[in-house]
């Protein structure tokens, strides 16, 4: 028989750790399953760690950065496994309970929960231009984690291409580290402060300090000398003689078709939130026309419209790693009410700190939303690009069945696109939006793929573990 949990939390970054902590102060029982080999996230990743074996990186990664160090702290004393991969929540039992699976050193495990945070966060929208599968091509947040978990610097000529404040960032960290970087293509189109201005007082009001450092990260990437070419678009990486990235061609502002040469491209154009198991427990999702993706539907605590199942933290929306520290607390708030460990005028009265935070969280992401948007042509790759890394669908493949299939379902039966080891994630949102454009629907009437179990890959050998594994 499966053990038993209050709660189990699926992620070890700002969300899951906050929930664990605020879950733990109220007689919860709860349990973190985390994949990777230390906890703190994207954002936090290795904080911990860094700020105890290298602690002069802190100088570079910033301040924000080391406060992981006292999250991963304040969530001592609840049980957590790292390199735990979860690859299916089961549907609710007659008790309520849910059964999670996961695998872990070889072997699958199993536990039932009474409720489950699923805290797993953001990944990078991809970005399928031609020549994104080149070696050398990787993404802004691949280089951090680069940077963050391994202390691995990048060497050559480095070309940062793309928009948002994740950019800006990792121009002022490189230079920090004393990384020269080549060029910045800004693909952020043109006119968007029109639409931007009038909710910068909101966002000024509501989540001021995080506003005055991206003006900082502006006014940094001005003064440091960097070529910037803005209103990129036409991105495409060419290869070498050796077969990785040697150039970029891409047109600017004026129209003219440019070329650098580089080593490395590091490509971004937003985060969006992790859908594998919000859609694996059939909850509701939403389209989001300003964020261009999906999210699931929550209540005012997080919970999504499958019972007992929680979205905690960029899982459930775009807003930032103080904004996911109050979500995950708010989750377990809920948890521990609908478990009796705390009243509801108690409950409420300890939410009123973190919905603050994510009232003013909410009016800055208004502003970022406005500022950078994703550009129009993510959804209209070029022919030769490729949409589906995994089996190697290129833009031209989806767009001869693109007229005719009822969606990315049939898609995927047509052309394999989203059956390999990725499940989908990284040509989901641009499977829809194509196939949106080619039936003259929107991305919420075209829907996304139907996720199923198991979402991660899984050998035959973690599959019979299951009979004999060992209680969580």
């Amino acid at each position: 028989m499966a053990a038993r949990r209050d709660l189990v939390i699926v992620g070890a970054g700002p969300a899951g750790l906050a929930a664990a902590a605020e879950a733990r102060d109220h007689g919860v029982d709860a349990l973190i399953l985390d994949e990777q080999p230390e906890p703190g996230g994207q954002v936090y990743r290795s904080a911990a760690r860094v700020a105890e074996r290298r602690p002069a990186d802190l100088g570079f990664l910033g301040a924000d950065y080391a406060r992981g160090a006292a999250l991963v702290a304040e969530a001592t004393g609840v049980e957590r496994r790292q390199g735990a991969s979860v690859w299916q929540i089961g549907p609710a039992a007659r008790d309520g309970r849910r059964e999670v699976i996961w695998s872990e050193a070889g072997q699958a495990r199993r536990v039932a929960a009474r409720s489950v945070i699923v805290a797993s966060g953001a990944m990078e929208r991809p970005v399928p231009v031609p020549g994104w599968t080149l070696p050398g091509v990787t993404t802004v947040g691949a280089l951090q984690v680069a940077l963050k978990q391994s202390g691995i610097y990048p060497a050559g000529r480095v070309v940062i291409a793309g928009s948002g404040p994740l950019p800006l960032l990792l121009a002022e960290q490189l230079r920090a580290a004393r990384v020269p970087v080549a060029a910045i293509l800004d693909t952020a189109p043109s006119g968007r402060m029109a639409t931007a201005w009038p909710l910068l007082p909101m966002a000024a009001l509501g989540a001021a300090g995080t506003l005055r450092k991206g003006m900082a990260l502006l006014r940094a990437r001005e003064r440091s000398g960097v070529p910037v070419w803005r209103q990129v678009r036409d991105l495409r990486a060419e290869a070498g003689a050796d077969g990785s990235v040697a150039g970029i061609r891409f047109r600017s502002a004026s129209g003219e078709e440019q070329r650098i040469e580089a080593d490395l491209l590091a490509l971004h154009e937003g985060v969006v939130p992790n859908p594998q198991l919000t859609r694996l427990v059939r909850a509701d999702h939403r389209w989001h026309p300003a964020q261009r993706c999906f999210h699931p539907v929550l209540d005012p605590w997080g919970e999504s419209t499958a019972a007992g199942v929680y979205v905690a933290g960029d899982g459930g929306g775009i807003l930032g790693a103080r904004a996911a520290e109050a979500s995950g607390r708010l989750a377990a708030l809920s948890v521990a009410h609908r478990l009796g460990r705390i009243g509801e005028t108690a409950r409420d009265f300890a939410a009123t700190g973190p919905q603050a935070r994510l009232l003013g969280e909410r009016a800055l992401r208004r502003l970022l939303d406005a500022l950078y948007p994703a550009p129009e042509w993510i959804a209209a790759p070029a022919d030769d690009a490729i949409v589906c890394r995994c089996e190697e669908v290129t833009a031209a493949d989806l767009r001869s069945v693109a007229g005719h299939a009822a969606g990315p379902n049939q898609a995927k039966a047509y052309l394999r696109c989203g059956m390999g080891p990725c499940q989908g994630r990284l040509c989901g949102l641009t499977v829809t939006e194509m196939i949106a454009r080619a039936r003259g629907t929107t991305p919420a009437e075209t829907g996304y793929y139907r996720i199923r179990a198991p979402i991660k890959p899984v050998t035959v050998d973690e599959l019979a573990s299951l009979d004999t594994e060992p209680a969580a």
